[in-house]
């Protein structure tokens, strides 16, 4: 299983992309096979422009690296109040990027003033990919001490000190210079000429002294890691190259106006700066010119107001030139210059290797070792099947069982609209059993277009040829053929026999009938599985931060301690095959022995039975609900347990308990439920909610889909 660490920046300036590479570098030096996955695009230029990090790891390393979501489209979906959808497709992205990685490196977005959004959207990320989060945060003008109320600030924003999965920070351009206006040194500023920094040097024990999250990089500012060729500047100004020279090979690291006299720019003659002027400031040209012909590797000469260099002075000037000293014009004045310089980017340009090189080797130097070689060992905490994951494996399971489901109410709007998205989605082949014109007209309404994925079928025209069967099905229970006609009336029953057929792999109803309704023609007809004794239920409680099995919450009112034992395994099973790592909670009123009554003596007996059919499952009770869900619940109370604190699996004593139980958390909670699905079944029957969505409608057929595929297999 991949190691997810996501990367998120608390603010604007940090050095995201530059902190990422280091990451990438201090990974690949310890041989860990890595995926880089930034799920929405944020370029700095804004729109839908390629993303800058993305692009830097695909053109220059063969680290697999996935296109990222365009940031328009994520503006609508959450305009749309359409999260939901929108963390599906990035788990969707994230799938496609995990295989095969030891660990995947996704990076967040940055809050600013036009993505107001982004710190609860990185939340909802991290959480939804199961990510371990470590900010990423810039020292700016911050002591140490001021420094540790902004992380725990940033901590509080992210579920505070709860939250188990944030593990650390970065920091970032650590004592670089300061304006007189508190400010370090922001995008192209820090290339504009300023002193150096002279306060007291801070290190990372200083910072491990103060923060309240291990510090797993402590990364010194440096000019260099900014230093942009001369071209890229030109190329942002549009400018007009007079001599091109050294154009992409030298590097800028200071700005200087030079307005002044010449005795006053003497001092800003400096290898590697970019010297700008006006173009008919011939005396400070030829000055320029002189300390290029006495080895001062000038970055560039940029003049100002489209002016002509004289004829005479560029004659003079040429011994500079051939030094290789780059000259390009402008034709704006000095002061709209300036601003144009202000707007320039200092992203490392996508091929640019030599800097992003440079970026990632410094970078990674000053990353924890220790903590780059733990990322190797395995996660010993457990995995959390998140909701929008959850969602995603099933669609994605039921597409590769390429099964049909047959769906009784085919007239009924949610039904046939669902029936339409599983098509579309390549779900499963839906079969609508209703009157065509009477379906189609519905569909209509509805704005739905039925394609080749949906089956229309006419039930006045099929009816008829199942009434064999089903008396001899029945045929101790006293039936006939007219009683076979007039069950037949009834889709539900005859969606069941063609089930029982094998036409079909599976059914889903009840968006307009009652459980008792959908479930008891399967059980009359479709029987149990070989080595069940019972059929029961379970409902997948989509919680915000990962996915719970309730059972059984809809068909056995009150089992004996057997047959709770045998729902426990086959809850256990299911949880199995979707994903979830089962830890079983047999739930009570009572934790341990704390209790008596004979209600806990069942469920004590049950737990008994269980554990003793399979020994290979955690499965543990007596247990209250807080104390199978609270760590520190748990701790006080069932200190020595596997499951405590931890369940995944929740087995209720009887049917009031887990209906109310279900009903009270989804309702309370407002919680997607899926299910009742059926378990024990010979062929797979699910119920619906008569207030379903839509959605819980395509769940469920994917649900029944991936049921028929892997009760297929076990008969194999």
């Amino acid at each position: 299983m991949s190691r997810t660490i996501m990367l998120i920046p608390t603010g604007t300036n940090v050095g995201l992309t530059g902190v990422s590479l280091g990451v990438i570098r201090a990974m690949e030096r310890q041989g860990i096979n890595l995926n880089v996955f930034k799920p929405i695009a944020q370029p700095r230029s804004g729109g839908d422009a390629p993303d800058n990090t993305t692009t830097l790891v695909s053109n220059n390393t063969s680290i697999p690296t996935l296109k990222p979501l365009k940031m328009s489209h994520v503006e609508n979906l959450l305009g749309l109040n359409q999260q939901d959808v929108l963390m599906e497709e990035i788990v969707a992205l994230y799938a496609e990027n995990t295989k095969g990685a030891d660990v995947v490196l996704v990076e967040g977005i940055v809050p600013t003033t036009d993505y107001p959004f982004a710190n609860e959207l990185n939340n909802n990320i991290a959480k939804t990919l199961g990510a371990e989060i470590i900010f990423v945060v810039n020292m700016g003008k911050d002591s140490p001490e001021q420094l540790k109320d902004r992380i725990e600030i940033a901590r509080s924003n992210f579920g505070g000190i709860k939250n188990d999965k944030i593990i650390g920070v970065i920091v970032n351009k650590v004592n670089a210079p300061v304006e007189e206006q508190n400010l370090a040194r922001p995008d192209v500023v820090e290339i504009y000429h300023t002193p150096k920094f002279d306060g007291k040097k801070i290190t990372i024990k200083d910072l491990n002294e103060h923060s309240p999250l291990p510090v797993l990089g402590c990364i010194p500012w440096n000019i260099d890691l900014s230093a942009c060729r001369t071209y890229d500047i030109a190329n942002h100004l549009q400018a007009k190259i007079i001599n091109e020279g050294g154009i992409k090979n030298r590097r800028i690291k200071h700005v200087s106006f030079c307005s002044r006299s010449v005795p006053n720019i003497i001092n800003h003659l400096q290898p590697n700066a970019l010297l700008v002027t006006s173009a008919d400031r011939a005396d400070v040209l030829v000055t320029i010119c002189l300390a290029a012909m006495n080895g001062v590797a000038i970055g560039g000469v940029l003049l100002t107001g489209g002016y002509d260099i004289d004829e005479n002075v560029s004659k003079l000037c040429q011994p500079a030139f051939d030094t290789g000293l780059p000259i390009f014009t402008v034709k704006t004045n000095t002061f709209q210059t300036s601003i144009n310089l202000q707007q320039f980017n200092l992203e490392i340009p996508v091929d640019d290797k030599e800097r992003m090189d440079n970026t990632q080797n410094f970078v990674a130097d000053h990353i924890d070792a220790s903590w780059i070689k733990s990322l190797k060992e395995v996660v010993s905490s457990a995995h959390r099947l998140s909701p929008p994951a959850f969602r995603y494996q099933l669609t994605e399971l039921a597409r590769n069982a390429k099964k049909v489901v047959v769906l009784p109410e085919g007239d009924e709007p949610r039904t046939i609209k669902a029936a339409a998205i599983c098509a579309e989605r390549q779900i499963a082949k839906c079969v609508l059993i209703g009157n065509p014109d009477e379906v189609r007209k519905v569909a209509a309404s509805q704005g739905v277009t039925l394609g080749a994925g949906v089956e229309i079928v006419d039930p006045e025209r099929i009816r008829d040829k199942y009434v064999p069967r089903l008396v001899e099905l029945r045929k101790n229970k006293g039936m006939t053929e007219v009683i076979a006609r007039e069950q037949l009336a009834d889709n539900v029953v005859l969606g069941t026999m063609m089930l029982e057929a094998n036409e079909v792999d599976g059914l889903v109803s009840g968006a307009v009938h009652t459980t008792a309704n959908t479930i008891r023609p399967p059980l009359q007809l479709i029987k149990t599985a070989p080595g069940s004794s019972l059929v029961s239920s379970v409902f997948f409680m989509l919680m915000p931060d990962q996915v719970y099995i309730y059972g059984d919450c809809a068909i056995n009112p009150d089992p004996n301690a057997q047959e709770l034992a045998e729902i426990a395994i086959q809850s256990a099973d299911t949880a199995i095959a979707f994903g979830i790592e089962p830890r079983v909670a047999m739930i009570s009123y009572s934790t341990g022995s704390s209790g008596q009554g004979a209600d806990v003596e069942k469920v004590k007996e049950a737990t008994r039975i269980a554990q003793e059919k399979r020994p290979d499952l955690m499965i543990d009770g007596p247990l209250q609900y807080d104390a199978a869900v609270m760590p520190d619940v748990a701790k006080s109370k069932a200190p020595n347990s596997q499951v405590a604190g931890k369940a995944t699996v929740f087995i209720f004593p009887d049917l009031n308990t887990g209906n109310t139980t279900y009903k009270a958390v989804q309702r309370s909670a407002d919680l997607v439920s899926i299910g009742p699905m059926l378990q024990g079944m010979r062929k797979p029957v699910n119920d619906l909610s008569r207030g379903a969505l839509v959605d819980d409608i395509v769940y469920t057929i994917a649900l029944t889909a991936i049921q028929s595929a892997q009760e297929q297999n076990a008969s194999k």
